[in-house]
């Protein structure tokens, strides 16, 4: 019981004297203050930047695998020119066929024909394309004097049609790993334009897409359908589109599905009949954009999309595997069946990869870099620390005669060095309770203004307020073991 009414006199003690030298202990618990604020600041910053990051690549498939088509390293092409001059043919192409010629001379006639072999109901959902058009042919009417050039972009300069994969080899890799493929994503970037009503407009980005895009992508459907095997076997002039779009061309009292909509991009108009309205989700940038200029997709059957490409075959397409398949497993052998499938081409190699790795490296390089930014901001903790000892240091010299007239008339040492401890204990649990909430109001501004979600986190609070308690103890104990070595005589001398 004494000792608690002696640390409690204690606290009266130390908070009347923060109150009679009010802007003195402001000024003391600045550097406190400053340094938790940076601290709890660049910490929700980044916490808020990885959770974006993070869910980001989770929307977008992180356990996804994605397989590409490009040139090979000057390595690589060396090592296929020996193997086959060595196997003494003239084999360029020899890859692009699944068995035979035949096949691969079918398959590419269904390609260039723009729609997938209809005997194969899961072919839609089994390749993909990222090679960008500068527009999709929908029941558009081209403008008088407008040309093709410029519209039909590459997947690269050097590649060519032969070099990427047909749909049919995209079918037979999704066969034989039929147990462990959940769905195939396929897509066609278009061009971006304008859906107008008589008042109004909204910005669109054309994708064309295949029946797996939607699983893959874990696009959720609000109204109506998605699209439907028979609109990309038919190449029917349908879309999905937003349910932002709809709020702004047909607003409330219409229903969207079955309307028609025109599509301006620079050089043509196309139309489309809304089969299907989606929920958006803001990512990335766009979640600070506003409404006004926010630019939404619209998915197109990808065999529409595919009449405006240069390459009607597949430079890379997205694979999700299903949820008991070791995803690191299953990327090293669909590496191995793409490096057998490209074996004798000469220039071009076929491999995957997956975002589950790159998600880990990422997560880890931007905490090390939070940690990083909050250490160098933790300098002004140690900065602020000196500060307080400073002042303690001056408050022990001006209250010199009152330490001696305690000690005078019984105080012991310990009671003194005490007294003085619980003063600096106070002034930075105070400067860090201040810095807190300034901390928490920079990480909300910080993390809106670049477009994140904030997000607090409890232990950072709680380590940033134990932490400036230990700096009040540190800092605080060379001034108070001061004041209790004071001898009481030449203390009460004292002028």
């Amino acid at each position: 019981m004494v000792k608690e009414m002696f640390i409690k006199e204690n606290i009266i003690l130390a908070m009347a004297g923060l109150k009679s030298n009010k802007m003195r202990s402001l000024l003391t618990m600045l550097g406190i203050i400053i340094g938790i604020a940076s601290v709890i600041g660049v910490v929700s910053v980044g916490n808020a930047m990885t959770e974006s990051v993070t869910s980001s690549m989770s929307s977008m498939g992180a356990t996804n695998i994605t397989v590409n088509v490009q040139e090979k390293s000057a390595t690589n092409t060396k090592s296929t020119a020996t193997q086959s001059n060595a196997s003494g043919k003239n084999s360029t192409n020899s890859y692009q066929s699944g068995s035979n010629g035949a096949q691969s001379n079918a398959s590419t006639k269904n390609s260039t024909s723009g729609s997938p072999n209809a005997n194969k109901g899961t072919q839609t959902g089994s390749s993909g394309s990222s090679a960008s058009v500068g527009g999709v042919l929908g029941s558009g009417v081209r403008p008088q004097g407008s040309s093709n050039a410029g519209r039909q972009g590459k997947a690269s300069s050097t590649t060519k049609d032969t070099d990427l994969m047909t749909m049919e080899q995209v079918n037979t890799l999704q066969e034989n790993f039929s147990d462990k493929i959940s769905a195939v994503s396929i897509n066609e970037s278009g061009a971006s334009g304008k859906v107008k009503n008589e008042t109004t407009y909204a910005n669109i980005n054309t994708i064309g897409t295949n029946v797996g895009y939607r699983d893959v992508k874990n696009i959720q459907m609000k109204e109506g359908r998605y699209l439907a095997q028979n609109d990309i076997d038919g190449v029917k002039n349908v879309a999905v589109v937003s349910d932002k779009l709809v709020t702004k061309i047909f607003g409330s009292n219409i229903d969207p599905i079955d309307q028609q909509i025109k599509v301006y991009t620079s050089n043509a108009i196309f139309t489309y009949t809304v089969v299907g309205v989606y929920t958006y989700k803001a990512s990335g940038g766009n979640r600070t954009t506003s409404d006004e200029n926010l630019s939404t997709d619209l998915y197109i059957p990808i065999t529409v999309a595919k009449k405006a490409a240069t390459n009607k075959n597949y430079q890379t397409f997205t694979i999700k595997p299903k949820d008991s398949v070791d995803v690191s497993t299953f990327t090293t052998e669909l590496s191995t069946y793409l490096s057998n499938l490209y074996v004798k081409n000469p220039k071009f190699e076929a491999s995957a990869s997956n975002m589950e790795s790159m998600l880990e490296s990422r997560t880890t390089m931007m905490n090390t870099v939070a940690m990083a930014i909050s250490g160098i901001a933790g300098i002004s903790l140690l900065v602020g620390g000196i500060g307080v000892m400073n002042i303690m240091l001056v408050s022990v010299t001006e209250r010199t005669r009152e330490i001696g007239t305690r000690k005078a008339l019984g105080a012991k040492s310990s009671h003194i060095k005490m007294q003085f401890i619980v003063e600096s204990i106070i002034i930075c649990s105070i400067g860090g309770i201040l810095g807190i909430i300034l901390g928490l109001g920079l990480g909300t501004i910080g993390s809106k203004a670049m477009g994140f979600v904030n997000t607090v986190s409890p232990l950072v609070i709680i380590i940033s307020f134990t932490f400036s308690m230990f700096i009040g103890v540190f800092f605080g104990y060379y001034p108070a073991k001061k004041a209790a070595e004071l001898d009481p005589i030449e203390a009460l001398r004292y002028e």
